[in-house]
């Protein structure tokens, strides 16, 4: 365990001062010694934070103070319960205080490196002038001309991004074989999940996805936390997508771990992108971290490569990909059917590394002249990975459907067969993604990139006749590097506009509303069905406790919107579509990407009249003043009302609002 190296344990004891009252004093070696007083507690009381092995196996404790005494002493009144001697390794006070109804009480504590003689003295002024701090942190932070109530939202988000952090320890060795001194766990454990990830070993302070119901670090849901972090705490920020890469977190094959679950889950691969964007908000042009992040994922990329292109054929059968139910089946299992998926999102993520990786490779030649052959090196894979998506010359079907004008799943069955799996869902949108713009005075600075570009086009033209043509430059004398043509992209953004489909009220549904007359498709003897569902998930997959089969989810909301960002800095205002689809009004690229974000932030912003979609039908926290300011960021969002859903303190990736909130619209 982590304190395996620790040459003495930590120790809590009661210390009682005249002036002071009740304390009690933290001796730690590494830590050294702090004091925690309690203004007026009725008393202390100390136990050792062990595990009650009498109770749990029916084995001796090496102590009678253990980890439950606190609740036996409290429920019980088992006064044996807590240590006379008042010391151990576990402590709290205690107050019997009776609230009456519509009163409130305030406790009073501190928790300081140095002994005062009055701790409490100089309380009130001390956190007035925090509060006067922090206020103006955060007015330094938020855009000019937010409204009184969109910098309440930002500001609760932030808070909630900060106060998700937490200490998570995963020692996987030690759980698979068990504490020492303690009594074995069952034998069948040793075959049994994370077998393959007896490297990792955790005792860092994470950003949870949800510290109510998701408790632990989750690999994908961590790099999206990082972009509001990066608002508040760009240091922390980049050292938690630091730590994911580092030894003992990422397999020595590659892989960055999924979550505690199933380590070798596999999610999508945006970590790299991530850690580009934290670079970007970070104003201190750090090159030292982005080449750390570089490096790791080129290993990982190769991992990405090797196991899921399962024929060479530059497309990805990713498995589970982070959508739990998003499929007709559990794309983290063996096909019932046999054979396997291709994967339009699995490929489209591909292609989206691919950039990213591009990206940054050219943002470090400008100082480091090697990076430029990596750069190229990602161009030419990301071209065929857009060449099979497409299906160019050599591409077979591909998973573009030309007659829907839609990317699409293809299941190749064990015999051979290639089936199209005609579900719109954001599997089938996440080909847009995969986009980036490079000015044409960065193909002048670098001329071997620039000549690569010109050989690929004109030796290899298969590899460019299904996407964006990248050698057309366009608005802003930008380059567009793209999986869809421009056809294509028009094709899409028809469906992803449209409010019978994809649009909702507050954003981008994970499944289209046309999908309320099921899906069905009949395989051998067995039928598979999917239909929209835009609240609580009506399936048991995955637990049952996430849906997305309709709902509105902020990360993948917030990558299609810099996606069209960056179409607009290459296509410039000559291209217009219809927002909403049908509705006979041309929009530019740019202002469908500031309507989406408005659509976003409303699920939390008051209306006109004073309601807050993301709280629906709640009486209580619409309308009473003591809840109807105080903001829970849910898990995801009902995919016709807003409604929050799922886990409400999963401030994580939701918590991307608060980046939303600083973009200037218009």
């Amino acid at each position: 365990g982590p304190m395996n190296d620790v040459p003495e344990q930590p120790s809590l004891h009661a210390i009682v001062g005249q002036a002071t009252g009740q304390a009690i004093a933290v001796q730690h070696p590494v830590l050294e010694r702090y004091t925690l007083y309690l203004d007026g507690v009725d008393r202390l009381i100390f136990t050792e934070n062990e595990t009650n092995a009498e109770r749990l196996y029916g084995v001796p404790n090496a102590s009678p103070y253990v980890k439950d005494a606190f609740h036996r002493y409290i429920i019980n009144d088992a006064g044996e319960a807590v240590n006379p001697a008042q010391h151990g390794t576990k402590a709290a006070g205690v107050y019997p205080l009776d609230v009456a109804s519509g009163e409130s009480i305030t406790l009073r504590l501190r928790l300081t490196a140095n002994e005062h003689p009055a701790p409490f003295a100089d309380f009130a002024d001390i956190v007035a002038s925090r509060i006067t701090e922090a206020d103006a942190f955060y007015a330094g932070i938020q855009r000019a001309g937010m409204s009184e109530d969109e910098q309440r939202v930002q500001r609760q988000a932030l808070a909630g991004m900060l106060w998700s952090k937490q200490l998570f320890y995963y020692d996987v060795e030690q759980w698979l074989h068990g504490d020492p001194g303690a009594v074995p766990p069952p034998a069948n454990r040793k075959a049994g999940r994370n077998t393959e990830w007896l490297h990792l070993n955790n005792f860092d302070i994470l950003s949870m996805p949800d510290k109510w119901e998701y408790p632990w670090f989750a690999g994908w849901d961590l790099a999206f936390h990082c972009i509001p972090l990066a608002l508040v705490d760009p240091v922390f920020a980049k050292a938690q997508l630091v730590l994911l890469t580092r030894e003992w977190y990422m397999h020595p094959n590659g892989q960055l771990p999924a979550y505690e679950w199933a380590l070798g889950d596999v999610n999508p691969p945006v970590h790299a992108w991530a850690a580009w964007r934290v670079y970007e908000l970070d104003a201190s042009q750090d090159t030292v971290f982005l080449k750390r992040i570089f490096n790791k994922m080129l290993l990982n990329f190769t991992w990405w490569v090797n196991r899921k292109d399962a024929e060479g054929r530059n497309i990805f059968q990713g498995g589970f990909l982070g959508l739990d139910n998003i499929s007709l089946f559990d794309r983290s299992t063996h096909l019932p059917t046999g054979g396997s998926i291709d994967q339009s999102d699995g490929t489209a993520w591909m292609g989206f590394f691919c950039l990213t990786m591009m990206n940054i490779a050219l943002e470090l030649a400008k100082s480091d002249a090697s990076y430029e052959d990596m750069a190229i090196k990602f161009y030419e894979h990301f071209l065929w990975i857009a060449l099979a998506i497409g299906g160019g010359t050599h591409g077979g079907i591909g998973l573009w459907n030309e007659q829907d004008g839609f990317y699409y799943d293809v299941l190749r069955s064990a015999h051979g067969d290639a089936i199209p799996l005609k579900v719109r869902s954001l599997v089938g949108l996440m080909p847009l993604i995969a986009v980036e713009t490079v000015g044409q005075e960065t193909l002048e600075r670098f001329p071997d990139f620039a000549r690569s570009i010109t050989w690929l086009t004109q030796h290899r033209p298969n590899l460019a006749e299904n996407l964006a043509q990248v050698d057309v430059m366009g608005y802003g004398r930008a380059h567009l590097f793209a999986m869809p043509t421009e056809t294509r992209l028009r094709q899409v953004l028809r469906y992803l506009l449209d409010e019978n489909e994809f649009l909702a009220p507050y954003g981008i549904r994970s499944l289209s509303k046309i999908h309320e007359q099921p899906y069905e498709i009949t395989l051998g003897d067995q039928q598979f069905s999917i239909a929209y569902t835009p609240a609580e998930s009506d399936s048991g997959l995955f637990g049952g406790n996430s849906n997305w089969r309709g709902p509105i989810w902020f990360p993948i909301n917030y990558l299609l919107i810099e996606a069209l960002y960056v179409y607009h800095r290459y296509y410039g205002d000559d291209f217009q579509i219809e927002f909403p689809t049908g509705s006979g009004v041309l929009m530019t690229l740019k202002q469908v990407a500031d309507a989406l974000t408005q659509r976003l932030t409303r699920i939390f912003v008051r209306d006109s009249e004073g309601r807050r979609p993301v709280y629906g039908g709640l009486s209580k926290f619409q309308n009473d003043p003591h809840w109807r300011d105080y903001l829970l960021f849910h898990e995801y969002f009902h995919g016709d009302n807003g409604a929050g859903l799922g886990a409400s303190h999963q401030t994580g990736w939701t918590g991307l609002v608060a980046e939303l909130l600083n973009r200037s619209m218009g």
